[in-house]
């Protein structure tokens, strides 16, 4: 473990001692080397071989921290020509704090020790909102990082006294060794923890700072948004949820409202005019089976709602590279506005529509394993959930279709030179596409029911 995580550290001095002319290719490099590495975490069985006092990798915490690893140097390139005119300090401020970002995740997703993995699960909101508000796109980045804040903020300080609290009765705070909480304490304690993994994942009616957040983000926050922190929020949930005394008729109203929120946010998405904002309500509408899986708490729940965060972290990310391509040569994030794009860039194109295949969950792609386990689990529990899920999954398939029509269909605008892509872009499409792949081929190493 210590053997990656020194490392990844040692990133944020080097953003700032790497020559002007080797900064982005020696960043891209070493943690494209720190990436491979981390494949190793995946072995299967997996063995103790990675824990020690403090920290520890199992098979909850092994796929995110991997997929964090494998978007760090993705992030990197997708950046350059969004950095294209800052000066070299600016550069190095955004490589340090996409930097300071990996370190808090990885050790956020592995920490043994629940106040410390509250610090590192807060200290990620400040590379966030940095990344946001300096190197956002308009002046709402400001407003959207205040979003962002407050509704991590708020919501974050009823958990910590929580993990006080739990820290006062059972004398440790390791999760290792921690049982079942006093029933006495349930509800309160169950609310406290929950709240604050909600606002993160994000479930419906909590959501409004993520729309604002990626829509205001540079590619880089964008991608990390999407793949990484709202993944968090599950991580917590199974990592805590086993501690806390279990209570239904407290899951249902989180149930319903998960529920409702599919729809909603699918429905909102039909009706969207902006790319970015129909991706981002699009991640919405997916947490909310990966927020009924990790209330209902059963084996298969969970391996399915692991499955879906993985695939999700994947294909948004892949989603918003793509945008991001259509944006740089349109400056505009309107529909309406980058269609044609089939006449101009075709090979982009194809990868246009596998994303979406793969968003819209088709077979034989990853995305699909999770949702049907997630779905199989909650008609098991109440069987008209299937109407609103399945009810949820035709929606997505319609707008998902309508967003690559809409972009990649019709004329041209007039007047309007688009350059084709580099190989840069190429890349970072390409090795968004090679995870896809080799988990079609291998889904065990993902799955938490080995």
């Amino acid at each position: 473990m210590l053997k990656i995580l020194l490392p990844t550290i040692t990133l944020i001095p080097m953003s700032m001692i790497i020559k002007k002319n080797l900064l982005f290719i020696s960043f891209s490099t070493f943690s494209m080397i720190l990436g491979v590495m981390s494949l190793q975490w995946l072995k299967i069985p997996m063995t103790n071989k990675y824990q020690n006092l403090y920290t520890t990798i199992d098979q909850i915490s092994a796929p995110l921290l991997v997929l964090s690893y494998w978007l760090l140097p993705i992030m990197v390139l997708a950046s350059q020509n969004h950095l294209k005119y800052s000066t070299s300090m600016q550069k190095r401020v955004f490589l340090m704090c996409l930097a300071m970002l990996q370190s808090f995740l990885v050790m956020a997703l592995s920490s043994t020790n629940l106040l410390l993995f509250f610090l590192m699960f807060e200290a990620t909101l400040i590379p966030t909102m940095i990344i946001i508000t300096r190197w956002g796109n308009q002046k709402e980045r400001l407003t959207a990082g205040m979003y962002f804040m407050l509704y991590t903020l708020v919501t974050s300080m009823p958990l910590l006294i929580a993990l006080l609290i739990n820290n006062y009765k059972m004398l440790h705070s390791n999760i290792l060794f921690s049982s079942m909480l006093n029933p006495e304490l349930n509800m309160t304690m169950w609310l406290a923890c929950t709240m604050a993994f909600m606002v993160k994942m994000p479930l419906y009616g909590l959501h409004l700072w993520l729309p604002k957040a990626h829509v205001e983000a540079p590619i880089a926050g964008s991608m990390v948004l999407a793949a990484i922190l709202l993944k968090l929020g599950g991580y917590g949930m199974m990592r805590i949820s086993p501690m806390l005394y279990q209570l239904e008729k407290l899951h249902l109203p989180f149930i319903v409202l998960s529920l409702w929120g599919m729809i909603m946010a699918s429905l909102i998405c039909l009706r969207q005019p902006d790319l970015k904002s129909l991706i981002a309500y699009s991640s919405v509408s997916h947490m909310g089976l990966i927020v009924m899986a990790t209330m209902i708490q059963t084996p298969s729940s969970l391996t399915g709602a692991m499955m879906l965060m993985v695939a999700h972290g994947i294909t948004s990310s892949m989603l918003f590279c793509l945008a991001n391509i259509m944006y740089e040569r349109t400056n505009t994030r309107t529909l309406i506005m980058m269609q044609g794009m089939q006449i101009a860039m075709p090979l982009m194109t194809a990868f246009w529509f596998l994303a979406n295949l793969t968003n819209m969950a088709i077979p034989p792609t990853i995305n699909l394993f999770g949702e049907i386990m997630i779905i199989m689990t909650t008609f098991n529990w109440s069987a008209p959930t299937l109407i609103i899920t399945s009810l949820t999954a035709a929606i997505t398939a319609i707008y998902s279709m309508h967003m690559f029509l809409t972009s990649q269909q019709g004329k041209l605008p007039k007047d309007m030179m688009i350059y084709p892509p580099h190989t840069r872009e190429y890349l970072i499409i390409t090795l968004h596409l090679i995870p896809t792949m080799l988990l079609i081929i291998n889904p065990q190493i993902i799955m938490l029911t080995q």
